[in-house]
């Protein structure tokens, strides 16, 4: 037997579990919070069972309401599998769409795509920026680059490159103002920080690098917070303040000068950059080509310069 389903219902409850919350998704799915409380209300009653715990600020699926909502993914996983393999019919062949952070973007991704314009002229390349905070879908870029624990279900995925965090300033702030002999002198200076998603409680901030490097964080004078990565680099390159680099992000700026690293101290982030496409992708030809590239540039990024001190 074949049931009519409510696959209005069953797609507002599969983003509710998602997104742990009903104004989440009402606001994903672009109606209100009512219509969305509605819709699981009729789907519980449809069914006869209890599919959500709810909670003021979170809730979760009961035993039979993960059960629907894995089906649900599954299904509708699928389903836009085959909705971007149509697109990509009419799609040009010699086009390709990366999605990606804009920080990423506009610092690593950047200053490297003309590499890959001369070295595969019969293909081009198209960013898309996206913040990360929604699942990569695989029907709006043929490459996914994302920053986390790589944990996308459904998608081949693959580790691009892992990060290491440092603090990083403009030369001129070793040699002049308050000066940077040693951790203590930050309590003289201005913080740089960027905006961290959650990452099942890891934030790779300035807390954990000294957390990791067994260092006391002393209080600086200042700090300031922007809402993107390339923004926090823009804003060290320009003397305001020190930056917690993370390597792949300031690479460029450390090898140029442009930026210097006061202390020795490294820490290893929890987190990394991962590639993430369709498994289908894999027998595309021009998807191939573009990863092997991007393999090749990680491969030979240089090392972090070592540590630059007022004196040297």
């Amino acid at each position: 037997m074949i049931l009519s389903l409510p696959y209005t219902a069953l797609r507002a409850f599969e983003v509710v579990v998602r997104r742990s919350n009903f104004s989440a998704a009402a606001e994903e799915l672009g109606v209100s919070q009512s219509a969305i409380s509605q819709h699981v209300k009729s789907l519980e009653e449809w069914l006869g069972q209890e599919l959500l715990t709810r909670g003021a600020r979170k809730s979760v699926p009961t035993r039979e309401g993960e059960q629907l909502a894995r089906a649900i993914t599954e299904g509708l996983g699928r389903i836009s599998d085959v909705c971007a393999e149509l697109r990509d019919q009419n799609r040009a062949d010699k086009s390709i769409i990366i999605s990606c952070l804009p920080g990423f973007a506009y610092t690593w991704l950047f200053p490297r795509l003309l590499r890959f314009d001369f070295a595969h002229p019969h293909l081009s390349v198209s960013i898309v920026t996206d913040t990360g905070r929604h699942p990569f879908s695989g029907s709006d870029a043929d490459v996914g680059i994302r920053y986390g624990f790589g944990d996308h279900l459904g998608f081949h995925v693959e580790q691009l490159m892992q990060e290491r965090i440092f603090p990083v300033c403009a030369p001129s702030l070793l040699s002049e103002g308050a000066g940077l002999a040693s951790i203590n002198d930050l309590s003289r200076h201005t913080l740089l920080h960027d905006e961290h998603d959650d990452f099942r409680g890891s934030k790779p901030n300035w807390d954990f690098w000294a957390r990791e490097c067994d260092m006391v964080l002393p209080k600086p004078a200042e700090e300031r917070q922007f809402g993107q990565s390339n923004m926090v680099i823009q804003a060290a390159v320009e003397g305001f303040g020190i930056a917690l680099g993370r390597e792949p992000l300031v690479i460029d700026a450390l090898t140029e000068g442009r930026l210097v690293r006061p202390f020795a101290e490294i820490a290893r982030s929890p987190l990394s950059y991962w590639l993430v496409h369709r498994r289908s992708a894999k027998e595309s030809r021009k998807i191939d080509e573009f990863l092997c590239w991007i393999r090749a540039e990680v491969q030979d990024q240089p090392d972090i310069p070592p540590p630059v001190q007022a004196s040297d």
